[in-house]
């Protein structure tokens, strides 16, 4: 039925966001909360694109709760989403949680085939917050290799490591 075409309330709910209506987008993603068993498995993949940009709609309005739940859903749904695990640590970093923002990360970094110096900056940011210094050291050097003129990673996270390092 045209009533549950999912990928036509994940398009009206982008449209919303990008005219800056989140409250009308919100009402439209909110219909994918709870998804319809005859029709997830055939867009399963909107679903999850529903359900993140929704999470994107809870942290602008500090709802951060609501926001670590669909991405869990989203998790459940598909254990290698990358922006799922991007978010949840960007909650978890919020809360100045580094070390759980670290974990959430590293995953995210993991899906994304360590491919992205965004994310690869995020996973060593938080391992220096968490005094995982060697560990920050590894990404950035990755991230380095893949992205020499990457920008700040040098300053302001492989120079501490290593600074902290030092005796």
């Amino acid at each position: 039925r045209a009533k549950d075409y999912v990928p036509a309330y994940v398009a009206i709910g982008n449209g919303y966001v990008l005219l800056n209506k989140l409250p009308k987008a919100k009402g439209y993603l909110k219909r994918l909360t709870r998804p319809n068993e005859a029709t997830f498995q055939e867009f399963q993949d909107d679903y999850i694109e529903g359900w993140l940009l929704l999470v994107e709609i809870h942290i602008q309005n500090g709802k951060n709760d609501m926001a670590a739940r669909l991405c869990q859903k989203c998790i459940q749904t598909d254990k290698s989403c990358n922006k799922a695990w991007e978010r949840l640590g960007h909650i978890k970093e919020k809360e100045t949680a580094y070390k759980d923002a670290a974990e959430n990360y590293e995953w995210a970094w993991k899906y994304s085939k360590e491919s992205s110096p965004a994310i690869g900056y995020k996973l060593a940011f938080n391992y220096l917050k968490a005094d995982r210094l060697v560990d920050a050291i590894d990404v950035c050097n990755k991230v380095l290799e893949q992205y020499p003129s990457y920008p700040k990673i040098r300053k302001e996270v492989l120079n501490k490591a290593r600074s902290g390092l030092r005796p």
